[in-house]
């Protein structure tokens, strides 16, 4: 399945989450991968204010992150995204949850 930007089905989200079908990012999405890119890139580079993206998140919307900390702010929201608590999640949750 190529991941394309359009709507995805039950039918192939349940595919991909037991494991029938393999993903790919469709080489027609990738343009607009790019452009995206670059909308964050001039958000950056003109210092614009852009929640989550050089502000702090929730009780620390206000507070502005040094441009030379933006990585680092990125890579602590995957991280705190990435703990929990409770049990494992199944496989093909995890495999469906990674696709959406």
């Amino acid at each position: 399945m190529e991941l394309n930007g359009q709507a995805l089905t039950l039918e192939q989200i349940a595919a991909v989450a037991i494991g029938e079908e393999h993903v790919a990012i469709s080489p027609l999405a990738r343009p607009r991968i790019a452009a995206s890119r670059k909308v964050i890139e001039q958000i950056v580079t003109r210092d614009t204010v852009v929640y989550g993206v050089n502000t702090g998140f929730g009780k620390l919307s206000d507070v502005r992150v040094p441009q030379d900390e933006l990585r680092q702010l990125q890579l602590n929201l995957v991280r705190s995204h990435a703990c929990g608590i409770g049990q494992p999640l199944s496989e093909p949750e995890v495999r469906a949850m990674m696709l959406l």
